[in-house]
């Protein structure tokens, strides 16, 4: 009989479930050991949004932690280093939070959730209380932890380096100290217009907790950006920074490419891998080739219940990725021109800033605002570098298809505002197409284009190509009111890229693009216009009583486009 196969831990972040409850687990475990032979006293780490940062953390803590199960980690890479083991796991007292919930609308809310993060990991130390070892002023001093008291923003600032000194008076060792998504309470600080209070706040807790703490081990920090250290991190001197740029700990945050190999062998959908390669792969941490693991478990939770399922986007959801928006809404001729370069997947050359500061996105010099956002654009995973020069230049691509979707989606966003806003352009280009004016709606449509963002004859697929201006052109017919536009309908026997009703004049379009291979646009139209009339594309407009039906051939390349037109009675 066939054992049941393993549950994909999507979302669960803690390390003990995901071992004693029957989940597929990718070892990560060699981060612990790494982390102990490069050791130093404070380790910030930075990656991208869903590499796995969190649920490292707690296999941290899980190691460490006083009494932890030995055998939660048999099996795995750490229980080959017997010495390692044995001098470090389950030797240390671990304070661990998170700052990804410190967020309100104020200062005063998101500080007051602050204190509850660190009251709650404070809860789980009430032994405290009866300790021996302790004063009964210690003992106060740490039931204003339980209580929450924090009155005066000092008595915040200094909680987490007055629970380390309780805790090493306690047990006689230096406790561990781990923060997870540091810089969390400062994007929503600055995205609700409270950040320099809350700079002033985590840069004395990060100053009080970090800054010749004698009685703390070492901490990890982790978090999506590098805060610049004159903004958080002032006066200390005694820690490592490891974004993605560098080689330590490339391999431990994200899935090697053998893992997503041995993952798909263990649940039989080794057959989706060229897919889930072009979907999720194509991220460069130092010098580690990692795909997105948070894609790569839930296509394959989809894939394990149905073989067919269609790969999807499941990173691009888990934010706003209001960062691209800021770039396109913020670029100039020469961005958009290295935008068309990337999402043709082309690369472009930048120099990156490695530290930053929120204000620094607000710089009234667009140059160096510019510089800022693609730093934060490969920080954050929209890009990744492929090479970096010997003058300093990074060589940037975007790493997959789920991430060149998410800027397709805000370039039509962008270019369906603009179009939109310019009511006489607006309406030359739809009534062109209503009445079949192919002239008028060739003109109009490559006015419009000739403002965009265009897809460049690159090595990226025609099938991508045209995807592209079919996503163009179906966002801006689909805001038109009182018209039926969809995408992809069936029709006759095959799929229309586009199908327009307008019940008030009973007038149907349909619409098939090409993407012109080297500007074959009167090849590209007649390719499109055979396609129709093969597939018999108009069938459904005459069921649905269309009395006129315009089909419509358009050829793209670049911004340019050609029309070809044929009107047909219902």
């Amino acid at each position: 009989m066939e054992l049941e196969k393993k549950k994909l831990p999507i979302g669960i972040e803690m390390f003990r479930k995901i071992r004693t409850a029957g989940f597929y687990y990718v070892d990560k475990t060699g981060f612990i050991k790494e982390l102990l032979t490069s050791w130093a006293e404070v380790n910030l780490i930075t990656r991208p949004r869903r590499f796995g940062k969190s649920l490292n953390m707690n296999m941290l803590k899980t190691f460490f932690e006083l009494g932890t199960d030995p055998a939660l980690f048999e099996g795995l890479k750490i229980s080959e280093e017997k010495g390692l083991c044995q001098t470090h796991m389950g030797q240390y007292p671990v304070i661990s939070i998170s700052l990804k919930d410190v967020e309100g609308l104020n200062f005063e809310d998101a500080r007051d959730m602050l204190g509850s993060v660190i009251n709650e990991e404070a809860m789980n130390f009430q032994e405290l209380m009866d300790s021996p070892k302790l004063s009964e002023y210690e003992k106060k001093q740490f039931e204003r932890l339980l209580l929450e008291d924090f009155e005066k923003t000092s008595s915040l600032t200094g909680s987490l380096r007055l629970l380390s000194n309780l805790l090493y008076k306690h047990y006689g060792k230096q406790p561990i100290l781990l923060i997870d998504e540091y810089d969390v309470p400062l994007d929503k600080a600055y995205q609700n217009n409270y950040y320099p209070q809350m700079v002033s706040l985590i840069r004395s807790l990060f100053s009080q907790t970090l800054k010749t703490n004698h009685h703390l081990h070492f901490a990890v920090i982790t978090g999506c950006l590098r805060i610049a250290k004159e903004s958080i991190f002032t006066g200390l001197n005694n820690f490592k920074v490891r974004t993605i740029s560098d080689a330590d700990y490339g391999e431990h945050f994200g899935f090697t490419d053998t893992e997503v190999r041995d993952m798909l062998a263990y649940y039989e959908i080794e057959a989706s891998y060229n897919a889930i390669k072009e979907w999720y792969d194509g991220y460069h941490f130092g010098q580690a080739n990692v795909y997105c693991p948070w894609d790569v478990l839930n296509q394959c939770d989809k894939l394990r219940v149905s073989k067919d399922a269609p790969m999807e986007a499941y990173w691009e959801n888990s934010s706003s990725n209001a960062i691209v928006k800021d770039i396109i809404e913020d670029s100039t001729a020469s961005t958009r021109n290295q935008i068309e370069a990337l999402i043709s997947g082309d690369s472009i050359e930048k120099e990156l800033r490695p530290e930053l500061t929120y204000t620094d996105l607000d710089n009234e010099n667009q140059d160096i605002r510019q510089t800022y956002l693609w730093s934060v654009l490969f920080a954050t995973g929209y890009l990744t570098a492929i090479e970096k020069s010997d003058d300093g230049l990074y060589k940037l691509v975007i790493p997959n298809r789920e991430v060149r979707g998410i800027y397709t989606d805000k370039i039509r966003s962008w270019f369906h505002t603009k179009v939109t806003g310019n009511s006489t352009v607006w309406n030359g280009f739809c009534n062109a197409v209503e009445t079949g004016n192919v002239t008028e709606f060739q003109a109009r449509f490559n006015e419009i284009m000739s403002e965009s963002i265009s897809i460049r004859d690159t090595f990226a697929k025609k099938e991508m190509k045209e995807n592209f201006y079919h996503g163009m052109l179906l966002g801006l017919l689909q805001t038109k009111e009182n018209w039926i536009v969809k995408s992809n309908q069936e029709s006759g026997i095959g799929y229309t890229d586009i199908l327009i009703e307008i019940p008030a004049g009973k007038i149907g379009c349909i619409i098939e693009t090409k993407y012109a291979e080297n500007g074959s646009f009167d090849q590209a139209c007649a390719e499109a216009m055979r396609q129709i009339e093969d597939n018999d594309y108009i069938s459904l407009l005459k069921q649905h009583g269309m009395q006129e039906i315009h089909s419509y051939g358009i050829a793209c390349y670049k911004k340019t486009c050609k029309i070809m037109h044929k009107k047909a009675a219902g």
